[in-house]
C-alpha cells in the first residue's frame, strides 16, 4: 500500500489542528507552517501524478478493510491532476495571503488548511458518502474564510451562499441514501456495477437519484439556473480566498466528470448517460449569461467572477459532447481557467489597493502609481482569459471547437463560445480602460505595491504563458486521462481484486 496517497489529506489536515490549537503563537510562526505545508503538496502532488502517469489505479484502504467494505481513497490520472492544479493554487494564494491579508480576521490559516484538506479529500475518494463528507469539510472552512475580514457585503453574500450549501448537502444525504437503499454499497466503482445489473423497477429511483445529484453538483459548480450565489461571493471576498476559490467550482465539475462517466457512464444500462441531455443546453446557456452578467459589472471582481461562471459553461460543454477529445479539451482548459482566474482575482485587489474608496468599481478614480507594471499583468491577464493566442486560453478553446462533429451541435457550441470570447474581450476592454485611462490627474499617497503580493499575482497569470510552452506533455496527459475515464474495466477491478494496490 503507497501510504502517499493519503498525506493530501492528512499534510493540511494536520497542520490546520497544529494551527488551530496553537491560536497563541506568533503571526510569524503560523505564516511558516502553513507556507510550508502548501508548498509541501506541490511536489507531493506532482509524485501522485508520476505515480497516476503509469497507466495503474492506485487504491488506499483506510483501515486495512478492502473494498468495497472499507473505505478507499482512489488515484487515477483525474484526481492527480487537479491535486496538482489545486497545490499551485494554493501556494500563491497563502504567499499572497502572508503580506498581510491574514491578519484580517481569525484562524485564517488553520482554515485555508481545512479547505485544502477538503479539496485534496473530495479529489482522492472513491466512496460517494465520503465525497459528501469531504464537501462538508471545504465548505464549512469556505463559510468562514468568505468572511474573513468582515464587512456588510461577505456578512450578505456569506448568509446566501451558507443557505443554498445547507440545502444542497440535505438534497446529497438524501440522494446517496436513495442510492445506498438500492444498491446496498457507496463504494463508487461497486455502485457503477450494481446500477448497470439493476431491473427496471428500480431504474426509476436510481435515476432520481441521479437527477438529484446533479442538482447538487451544479450547485458547486455554479452553472444554470444555480449559479446566482456565486458572482456576489467571489466578488466580496478577500483576494487570496477568492482565488483559491477558482478551484471550488471544479470540484463540483470534477464530481460530474466522475459520478457520470463511472455510476451512469456508458454501461449503465437504460440509465447510460443520462446526464448529457441536461447538461448540453445548461452550458450553453450559462456561458452566455456568465458574458452578460461581466458586461454588466459594475466592478472588477464582479466581472472576473462572471468570468469564473463563463469558464463553468465552457467546461460544462466539454463533459456534454462526452466524447473522448472533447473531455480531454475541457481538463486542458479546466487548468488554464483555474491558474488565470486566481491571478485576476489577486491583480484586482492590487489594482483596488491604490483607488483609494473607489477600489475595484468600474469608474474613473485616481491615477495608479504603478499603472505600467498592473497594466502590463491586466493586458496579460485578459488575453488568457478571453482565449486569444499566443496564451493557453487559445489553445484550450481551439482543442474544444475542434473536438465537435460537424452539424447543429457544431454551430451551437461554435457561435456561443466565438461570441462569448468577443463580448468577453468587449467587457475586459471596458474594464481596462476605466481602470488605466480613465483616470485623474493626482495619485493617491496611500497607493502600495507589495512586491511579496506582485510575485504571486504575475506568478499564477505567467502560468498561462508556461501551459503553452508545455502544452505538448500536458494535452498527451489528458488525452490519457479521458482514455483512462472511459475505461470502466479498470475502475472495476478495485472491486474484482478486492484489495489495495
Amino acid at each position: 500500500m503507497n501510504h502517499a496517497l493519503i498525506l493530501p489529506v492528512l499534510l493540511p489536515m494536520f497542520a490546520g489542528s497544529l494551527l488551530l490549537l496553537g491560536a497563541s503563537l506568533s503571526p510569524s510562526l503560523k505564516r511558516c507552517i502553513s507556507m510550508l505545508a502548501t508548498l509541501l503538496l506541490v511536489p507531493l502532488s506532482g509524485y501522485l501524478v508520476w505515480l497516476a502517469n503509469q497507466d495503474v489505479l492506485y487504491t488506499y484502504a483506510v483501515g486495512n478493510w478492502v473494498a468495497p467494505f472499507g473505505i478507499i481513497l482512489m488515484l487515477d490520472r483525474l484526481s492527480a491532476l487537479l491535486l496538482v492544479v489545486t497545490a499551485v493554487l494554493a501556494s500563491f494564494a497563502v504567499l499572497y495571503a502572508i503580506r498581510g491579508d491574514d491578519e484580517r480576521g481569525k484562524s485564517f490559516h488553520a482554515l485555508f488548511q481545512f479547505q485544502l484538506m477538503g479539496i485534496n479529500g473530495a479529489f482522492l475518494t472513491g466512496d460517494l458518502f465520503n465525497l459528501f463528507v469531504f464537501f462538508e469539510i471545504l465548505l464549512i472552512a469556505s463559510y468562514s474564510l468568505l468572511l474573513h475580514g468582515g464587512g456588510v457585503d461577505r456578512v450578505k453574500a456569506g448568509l446566501h451562499y451558507v443557505v443554498l450549501n445547507l440545502v444542497g448537502s440535505s438534497f446529497f444525504l438524501l440522494a446517496v441514501g436513495v442510492l445506498y437503499g438500492i444498491t446496498g454499497t457507496l463504494n463508487m466503482a461497486d455502485m457503477a456495477i450494481r446500477v448497470a445489473a439493476a431491473g427496471p423497477e428500480d431504474a426509476a429511483l436510481l435515476g432520481a437519484a441521479g437527477m438529484l445529484l446533479l442538482v447538487v453538483f451544479g450547485l458547486k459548480a455554479a452553472f444554470l439556473p444555480l449559479y446566482f450565489w456565486l458572482p456576489k461571493a467571489y466578488a466580496s471576498a478577500s483576494a487570496p480566498v477568492a482565488a483559491l476559490f477558482a478551484i471550488m467550482t471544479k470540484v463540483g465539475l470534477y464530481s460530474i466528470i466522475r459520478v457520470y462517466t463511472l455510476i451512469f457512464g456508458d454501461e449503465a444500462g437504460s440509465l447510460a448517460n443520462m446526464a448529457n441531455d441536461w447538461l448540453w443546453p445548461l452550458a450553453l446557456l450559462t456561458l452566455a449569461l456568465g458574458v452578460i452578467g461581466a458586461l454588466a459589472a459594475v466592478s472588477l471582481q464582479g466581472l472576473l467572477a462572471y468570468m469564473v461562471v463563463v469558464s463553468v459553461g465552457t467546461l460544462l460543454a466539454g463533459i456534454a459532447i462526452g466524447t473522448e477529445q472533447a473531455l480531454a479539451a475541457a481538463l486542458f482548459y479546466l487548468v488554464h481557467s483555474t491558474w488565470v482566474a486566481g491571478g485576476l482575482f489577486l491583480l484586482a485587489d492590487l489594482i483596488a489597493r491604490q483607488r483609494g474608496d473607489k477600489q475595484g468599481l468600474l469608474v474613473q478614480g485616481p491615477a495608479l502609481q504603478n499603472p505600467h507594471v498592473l497594466g502590463g499583468l491586466f493586458f496579460f491577464g485578459a488575453i488568457a482569459l478571453a482565449g486569444l493566442p499566443p496564451l493557453s486560453g487559445f489553445l484550450g478553446k481551439l482543442l474544444l471547437l475542434r473536438s465537435v462533429e460537424p452539424g447543429v451541435q457544431a454551430v451551437l457550441l461554435w457561435s456561443v463560445v466565438l461570441g462569448g470570447g468577443l463580448l468577453t474581450l468587449v467587457a475586459l476592454s471596458r474594464a481596462g480602460s476605466t481602470l488605466f485611462w480613465r483616470v485623474g490627474l493626482s495619485q493617491l499617497g496611500s497607493a502600495e505595491l507589495d512586491h511579496g503580493r506582485l510575485l504571486a499575482c504575475a506568478g499564477l497569470l505567467v502560468l498561462s504563458l508556461a501551459l503553452m510552452v508545455g502544452a505538448a506533455p500536458l494535452l498527451s496527459y489528458v488525452e490519457a486521462t479521458a482514455s483512462q475515464l472511459h475505461d470502466l474495466a479498470l475502475y472495476r477491478q478495485i472491486i474484482e481484486s478486492g484489495a489495495a494496490q
